[in-house]
């Protein structure tokens, strides 16, 4: 029978196939003339045998980790699960009753090809293609997948909706239709600190430093310790709190989405659109780059860790400059010029 791939050595002493329907020589990445016949061996088996390929794969595979033919993605989802903790791993399992991953749950991880991806892709949003990602990743890294189901560049692209800040006009109609006292309170600090929402909204009394005008708190997402300085209007806000316990003791006690939900009815009543309660970070971020506040302040007063993430929250920020005469006679008096 005539052989696809033939064995040859080059000048330099490695040896490659050549693949004689395609013209392609690969290398073969050894000097041992044994292993690389081995090699070529292996190739024409699976070109004369394809039926049984992944019975010969799975065989081998078999020896090094028993339970590789039977594990499914559902057990790759559920051991993903187990490496989170608190609110991530809250939005994990939440991501992972998508029911775009209904299609693939019950399916052997090493039997997955690309289409079998690419529908629960079709199915899904963006949100699927973001954490099917890191279920492939993972997958990967565990060795329980012996090679990728898609390269990157088979991977549809991330589009994600526009993201805004709230204006200060969108502001005031939001507090202007809130007869609740508590939420307006929440609104104002929000607007004021740029926190996120669950952090602003597990407040306490005992987190704010009068004497320093500081308020103190371990950041939900990260762990890190966040220290923002206050002025006039943020601490008449916090007058009108509890002397103890938390600031907003209704609304901590509800989940996000149902913070989430609260915020975009008051916008419909009073027509505002396109933003959620994240914007407050974004207007944030755009206040402290239009008004000229250091970046490295700003980056460390919303706890992001990347430049380039905190640079994205305030992307859409008009900066007005000054002329550099203005501003170099506020920073640095110039002489006066003697009368010639």
């Amino acid at each position: 029978m005539k052989q696809r791939f033939k064995l040859f050595r080059r000048g330099n002493g490695v040896f490659y196939s050549l693949d004689t329907e395609r013209n392609k020589q690969t290398s073969l990445a050894t000097r041992d003339f044994q292993d690389a016949q081995r090699l070529v061996h292996a190739k024409n088996e699976a070109y004369r045998q394809p039926a049984i390929n992944l019975q010969i794969a799975r065989a081998y595979l078999t020896a090094s980790d028993p339970q590789i033919a039977t594990r499914k993605w559902q057990s790759v989802m559920d051991e993903t699960a187990r490496l989170k903790q608190g609110p991530t791993r809250e939005r994990w399992e939440r991501a992972m009753k998508d029911r775009a991953f209904d299609t693939i749950r019950e399916l052997p991880v090493l039997e997955t090809r690309p289409e079998h991806f690419l529908r629960a892709l079709e199915n899904g949003t963006v949100c699927t293609n973001i954490f099917l990602r890191r279920l492939h990743n993972f997958a990967l890294g565990m060795t329980w997948l012996p090679w990728p189901v898609l390269g990157k560049k088979q991977w549809p692209e991330i589009h994600f909706n526009e993201k805004r800040a709230i204006t200060w006009e969108e502001h005031q109609k939001i507090l202007g239709g809130e007869r609740n006292v508590e939420l307006r309170a929440y609104y104002e600090l929000l607007w004021h600190l740029g926190g996120s929402q669950t952090d602003m909204a597990s407040l306490r009394a005992e987190d704010v430093d009068w004497p320093e005008r500081t308020i103190s708190y371990a950041r939900m997402k990260t762990g890190s310790q966040a220290i923002l300085h206050f002025g006039d209007s943020v601490a008449e806000n916090l007058r009108s709190r509890p002397a103890t316990g938390y600031l907003f003791p209704q609304i901590v006690c509800w989940k996000e989405s149902d913070r989430a939900k609260a915020f975009i009815r008051r916008c419909r009543l009073v027509e505002v659109c396109g933003v959620s309660l994240h914007s407050y970070r974004y207007a944030w971020a755009e206040r402290a780059k239009t008004c000229g506040y250091p970046e490295r302040f700003a980056q460390e007063a919303l706890g992001h860790n990347s430049i380039a993430v905190h640079r994205a929250y305030a992307k859409k920020a008009k900066v007005k400059l000054p002329s550099l005469e203005e501003y170099e006679r506020k920073i640095v008096p110039l002489p006066a010029v003697a009368n010639q």
